[in-house]
């Protein structure tokens, strides 16, 4: 397996990957999320692959097929004149695809990113996990990740 920038023939797998994905936040939060969608277009997809400030990186198997992803994005803190500034690498989704879960595909995603954030000179890396996605949150936390802050809701129905 080797992990990589994402070319254009990876977005048919992009999308796959994306479904599973939605699907898994479709049945936790079928409020928010709408099954069967997806969350970008193929320009949309193309133009991300070549910005510099959106990264995504694949893990690709011996015959070059996408089989996890990890779509990030530079971000520049603070978000007020009472913080530190520094740069972060935001992890917006990962992803392994569901028959090769298991077999540290994301485990060498996550690592991989660490390396480039430390790279890009990154002081984090953050990401969002969807309460009720406790095998995301397993594995994270796996990986050496805490809780920086939480967002909460009420719903105003």
């Amino acid at each position: 397996m080797q992990i990589r920038r994402a070319v254009d023939k990876d977005i048919p797998r992009l999308h796959e990957l994306l479904g599973q994905v939605l699907q898994i936040h479709a049945e936790i939060r079928p409020d928010i999320f709408i099954s069967g969608t997806t969350k970008y277009t193929d320009e949309e997809l193309r133009e991300m692959i070549r910005n510099e400030e959106k990264p995504i990186y694949v893990a690709a198997d011996e015959q070059d097929v996408c089989v996890g992803y990890a779509f990030c994005q530079l971000r520049q803190q603070p978000f007020s004149n009472n913080m530190v500034p520094f740069q972060s690498l935001f992890i917006d989704d990962l992803c392994v695809d569901e028959k090769m879960r298991g077999q540290h595909v994301g485990e060498s995603l996550f690592a991989f990113v660490k390396e480039e954030a430390k790279r890009l000179g990154c002081y984090e890396v953050t990401l969002n996990v969807w309460e009720g996605n406790t095998s995301a949150e397993k594995f994270y936390e796996k990986m050496g990740m805490k809780t920086k802050e939480r967002q909460m809701e009420y719903i105003l129905s």
